[in-house]
């Protein structure tokens, strides 16, 4: 298997090419270095009649059959993690040691969601009779992902998918198609031909997928606004969703923390991978008593991280992985710097690709731009507070509810300020963290429907109830 020069998509088992090709850019050279094929819609055609053909067999299989294949295709991603760490890194920016992560963890996720059960329940026992809820196919699910974490929420997918007994066609972003096609590589001699198939283009794919009328439910990661492009298209067949979209999270930072122990983990928190984290904490509400100390051990972070090609040892922070976010970005500092706010830089970022130096807005206003909106890269405004009910309506005065973070000592009182959060997910002294058997879900803008654990994996199941007497009466 050539890791770094063959694409292709996979179609009922089979590699397939296309007539046209997408280009793929490495963000920390800015020039393109690989292409990927460019579906048309006879491809897609073709591959959701793969995964219609292929569901009767792959749901008679059974769990337990659906289940040891797909640890076989964890085995398999793991004996490629170093091809694959270093394609992504390519593709995405990120330094290889997360990038080595990522594809680890998918492997890990892969194995754990196929490890759970979601046999029937019996909801009633009486004399007379017992009463069932089944949990069956759906169908065709088609599988949306997006260029921050190509692998690893297309994992959140194929998993849960593919054991509750669906079919798949997922579509890479046009950004980072090529480890997604290569995990479609590896499935051929795992997996039944049409069960999992690979279709990448540009971005008119996504609109046809959602509309085919063959693909039953949409799995979609990415922003609030194209999301609901993908409901308005997805109501003309009423195809079941789940929306996982943006969120601009908020972080609350009591006055009994140790500035010196937080500090690190808070800047993880909000600049992991370049700060390209729907979860990432994007506003940093600080008490006034420890705001200063906080800011300065935050820019001292700031500025002693290095920042470069993810291919190069000892880089921490890559680029921004494509151009469009990345004008994005600079738009957002921009504006904010002739706004006249204030701008901590943290190190300098090297010419050439897609950088961008890590950024700490010091206390802005609430109605900047650069508060009210998602940046989706290294830019975080720090605001300070004196009240707690300040910051919490503060952090609540946003249409999205992603997650959230509160930092304290006191853990019973971090546990009541979280529970007024209007957030799926609150993290408490801790963030990032997620896991296969964890339901992860949005509130308001941020999407619905649930990710990982059992409630994500019935997402993929049509409910069935089933009524069944005790004695033959007829």
């Amino acid at each position: 298997m050539d890791f770094f020069s063959d694409f292709s998509m996979t179609i009922d088992g089979v590699a397939v090419r296309a007539a046209q090709t997408v280009p793929v850019r490495n963000p920390a050279t800015g020039t393109d270095f690989a292409s990927a094929p460019r579906a048309g819609e006879d491809n897609l055609n073709a591959a959701v009649a793969a995964a219609q053909r292929a569901l009767p067999a792959w749901k008679t299989l059974g769990v337990e059959g659906r289940r040891q294949r797909l640890m076989a295709f964890a085995d398999a991603i793991r004996d490629h993690v170093e091809e694959l760490s270093s394609l992504f890194t390519r593709e995405q920016g990120r330094p290889l040691a997360f990038a080595r992560s990522e594809i680890q963890l998918s492997a890990a996720w892969l194995a754990g969601v196929a490890g759970q059960d979601f046999g029937p329940e019996i909801v009633e026992e009486t004399a007379e009779r017992r009463v069932e809820l089944h949990h069956e196919p759906i169908g065709v699910v088609g599988a949306i992902v997006p260029w921050n974490f190509p692998v690893l929420l297309a994992m959140w997918k194929i998993a849960p998918a593919l054991l509750a007994g669906n079919t798949m066609v997922l579509k890479p972003s046009p950004f980072t198609p090529l480890c997604a096609l290569k995990l479609g590589e590896l499935s051929r001699d795992l997996l039944p031909p049409g069960v999992f198939n690979v279709v990448s283009g540009d971005d008119a794919l996504g609109p046809m997928m959602t509309a085919h009328p063959g693909i039953q439910k949409i799995s979609f990661t990415g922003s609030t606004e194209t999301g609901k492009k993908v409901m308005a298209a997805a109501a003309r067949d009423l195809k079941r969703l789940t929306l996982e979209l943006g969120g601009n999270d908020a972080a609350i930072v009591m006055p009994d923390v140790d500035v010196d122990a937080v500090a690190q983990q808070i800047f993880n928190g909000a600049f992991f991978n370049s700060a390209q984290i729907c979860i990432a904490t994007k506003r940093l509400y600080i008490h006034e008593d420890i705001y200063d100390a906080l800011r300065d051990r935050l820019h001292a972070i700031a500025r002693a991280a290095p920042i470069g090609d993810g291919a190069q040892q000892g880089v921490m922070f890559g680029p921004v992985q494509n151009e469009p976010q990345y004008r994005k970005v600079l738009a957002l500092i921009d504006e904010a710097r002739n706004a006249g706010l204030t701008l901590l830089q943290g190190a300098e970022a090297p010419q050439g690709g897609y950088f961008i130096p890590i950024i700490l807005v010091d206390n802005p206003p609430e109605t900047a731009r650069v508060v009210e909106e998602e940046a989706f890269g290294p830019v975080l405004p720090l605001l300070k507070f004196s009240d707690v009910e300040d910051a919490i309506a503060r952090a609540n005065d946003s249409p999205y509810g992603l997650a959230g973070a509160v930092w304290s000592k006191d853990v019973q009182r971090a546990v009541e300020i979280a529970g007024r959060l209007e957030t799926g997910t609150v993290w408490i002294n801790q963030n990032l963290q997620t896991a296969p058997h964890i339901p992860f879900a949005g509130a308001k803008q941020s999407g619905f429907g649930v990710e990982n654990g059992r409630a994500g994996l019935l997402e993929f199941t049509q409910s069935k109830t089933i009524f069944i007497p005790k004695t033959a009466n007829c």
